[in-house]
């Protein structure tokens, strides 16, 4: 929980090292950059990699690698052209066919590419080899392929090199599964951690070269570069997880135990993992908080924090189903792969702290889910890799889908779909058609509707109901209508009566614009209630407010302002006291310099419904910080221990305010 919002986002610095071409070697025009993605996508014919088999050296002092990849693949159509992704900081310094031929290659920056024109035609079916010689520099600096993010690095003590940093050259990321042979030579001080079967052969000069072999289909091409030994954590279930960390040595025992918990519990679930035992690789800043590969994580400092953070272990650790062992066919399938394991984590969580955890995650995800529109899931291969929309879309109402598919088909049967998905898929790709079948086979009915509502279409229903109560010789029928403003909407929908005996339950079918309904009772109701536990993904005040402070915060998060003022703004507009929408506006102006509507924005909150808790505690301590900053020392002070009155230590508030208590709040200096 984020108390307070701090700017931008840390950028990485935009260096491209695209060197002058050498012999046959042509680099691309100065294309707009719409224009040559464009160009770039309309050039690519399919081909199917098989086998990745690489040799490197990589020199963590100098930083840099030097490699051939020899590519193994084959083409789904007939084609005289290919595309491959290749990191920009790398130098393509020639590409050869199977039969030594040089091989025509363009290079296109915008979407970190390399364009291929063969000799000869390719057939359709018939297996081709392409060997590439590539090397560079990597020091974290350049420009990633995923703006904004680092996933490749090597630093004099350690390296990392993940997969989407395309630092080897990658056919249709994320979604062409291969097998690989890596063998990377490094100095004798080092070792190397790769997916697959290892082994070590020492050559002369002190260096060290080590092989890895992955023979399944998966996304082994991921690597890290380590000195000494790792930490090794053994723990319950039989679970050894081996840690590489540099500044994050205190919270090894504490994540190496979530990490087996959650390994025992998936593999409950899902069946036998890629790997038992994991291996952890500490990052840097300016990473993703986790990544995972088959057999290995890689987490930031920021996400090896105590407390563990169980949502994000159980998200990594769940990728190795659902990524390694089966992953989409294609981008717009993205929500099988983002949303089961965004579910794993809540699934995780709820055997942890029962049904309450269940439904706040669920809420959350349903917010998250609601801050993009468009495009439906079937098109997420649209969105931006990495991007909020991405996430929202995939993760957040991928896993929506699993759990109103989960309410279809009732907790047994679902349970008996998330075990026969990754035991008959296993080493494959999966699309939406798959999936669906599998349901439907342990669901009993078609889901045909369902998956056209949540996947194919876009947009959620706000559902209205009215009612009347009347009294039977047997007791009392409830009577009413839901509408809801999607004509081809069905879904089945819990009915909650409360009655002056036991309360009692309906489901009852949601069809179309208008839905009427009759409910027999015993005891006299008292309180009807639709969806009492948020199932369904729909829209009302309390979700719209929730939507719009989310979709502020994110356009907060990358110093967007205006935009996020207009969210805010929305979410005021439906709940004048929304003490959250009103924290978050008195955040922005506080970014802003402006005390005085900032100040006026937390007496807002403070005045509003406290929902949540917190916006009390940090209300009271900045205003504090706007009355020391201003010079009025006394009025702080007063709003330093109110806040301490409050008991409500969300995120050290209490530390916070005891601290300023005794020593003024000095504004910090501008940037400006």
């Amino acid at each position: 929980m984020k108390m307070f919002s701090h700017g931008a986002l840390v950028m990485i610095g935009l260096l491209a090292h695209v060197l002058a071409p050498v012999l046959l070697l042509a680099q691309s025009g100065t294309q707009s950059g719409a224009q040559e993605r464009s160009a770039s996508a309309a050039a690519r014919a399919r081909v199917d990699v098989q086998t990745l088999t690489l040799q490197a050296q990589i020199d963590p002092q100098a930083q840099t690698i030097t490699a051939t990849a020899q590519i193994t693949f084959i083409p789904t159509e007939n084609t005289s052209s290919a595309t491959f992704e290749l990191n920009n900081a790398l130098n393509l310094n020639g590409v050869t066919d199977g039969e030594g031929r040089q091989v025509m290659a363009s290079r296109y920056q915008e979407d970190q590419s390399v364009r291929l024109t063969f000799p000869r035609p390719l057939v359709k079916g018939q297996s081709s080899t392409l060997t590439f010689a590539y090397g560079g520099k990597l020091t974290g600096q350049e420009e990633s392929p995923v703006f904004g993010i680092k996933f490749a690095a090597i630093q004099a003590g350690y390296a990392y090199l993940m997969y989407p940093a395309r630092w080897f050259p990658v056919s249709d990321y994320s979604v062409d599964r291969f097998a690989s042979d890596f063998k990377i030579t490094v100095p004798d001080s080092y070792r190397v951690i790769a997916s697959g079967n290892s082994s070590v052969e020492k050559s002369a000069a002190g260096m060290r070269t080590e092989r890895f072999q992955f023979t399944n289909a998966s996304f082994p091409g991921s690597i890290a570069i380590v000195k000494g030994e790792p930490k090794t954590v053994n723990s319950e279930g039989g679970v050894s997880t081996q840690f590489y960390v540099r500044e994050s040595s205190a919270v090894v025992q504490a994540y190496g135990d979530e990490i087996a918990k959650a390994m025992v519990f998936f593999g409950g679930i899902y069946g036998l993992p890629v790997k038992k035992n994991l291996t952890v690789i500490e990052t840097e800043s300016g990473t993703p908080n986790g990544y995972a590969a088959p057999g290995i994580i890689f987490f930031s400092p920021r996400g090896l924090t105590l407390p563990v953070s169980q949502k994000l272990v159980a998200n990594e650790v769940a990728r190795q189903w659902w990524e390694a062992l089966v992953s989409p066919t294609t981008r717009n399938h993205m929500w099988i792969q983002n949303g089961m394991a965004r579910y794993s984590e809540i699934m995780y969580l709820e055997s942890l702290n029962g049904a309450s955890a269940l439904e706040g995650e669920v809420h959350d995800t349903y917010v998250e889910a609601l801050t993009v529109e468009q495009p439906p899931l079937i098109q997420a291969g649209r969105l931006e890799d990495y991007s909020p929309e991405y996430w929202a879309a995939t993760a957040g109402k991928g896993a929506a889908v699993a759990h109103m598919l989960r309410g279809i088909m009732g907790d047994e049967n679902f349970q008996k779909m998330l075990k026969a998905v990754p035991d008959r898929f296993a080493w494959k790709s999966i699309n939406t058609e798959d999936f669906r079948k599998v349901a439907e086979e342990f669901a009993g009915q078609s889901l045909q509707g369902f998956f056209l509502q949540w996947i194919e279409s876009s947009g959620a229903p706000e559902l209205k109901m009215e009612y009347t109560v009347f009294r039977t010789q047997k007791g009392f029928r409830v009577m009413g209508k839901v509408s809801q403003d999607l004509d081809t909407f069905r879904m089945p929908v819990k009915l909650h009566v409360e009655t002056e005996g036991n309360p009692e339950e309906k489901t009852i079918d949601v069809v179309g614009t208008s839905s009427e309904f009759a409910m027999e009772t015993f005891g006299k109701p008292k309180m009807v209630t639709l969806d009492p536990k948020g199932s369904v993904l729909r829209f009302d005040n309390p979700m719209r407010v929730a939507v719009a402070i989310k979709r502020g915060e994110q356009f907060a998060e990358v110093s967007e302002f205006s935009e996020a003022l207009k969210e805010y703004q929305k979410a005021v507009d439906v709940r004048r006291n929304s003490s959250l929408a009103h924290y978050r506006i008195a955040e922005l102006f506080f970014l802003q310099n402006n005390y005085q509507s900032a100040a006026n924005e937390f007496r807002e909150s403070l005045n509003g419904d406290l929902d949540p808790k917190w916006t009390e505690v940090w209300a009271h301590i900045n205003l504090g910080k706007i009355f020391d900053i201003t010079d009025q020392r006394d009025r702080a002070v007063n709003e330093y221990r109110q806040a301490l009155r409050t008991k409500d230590n969300t995120q050290g508030a209490l530390e916070e305010a005891g601290k300023y208590v005794n020593e003024k709040y000095k504004r910090p200096p501008s940037n400006n």
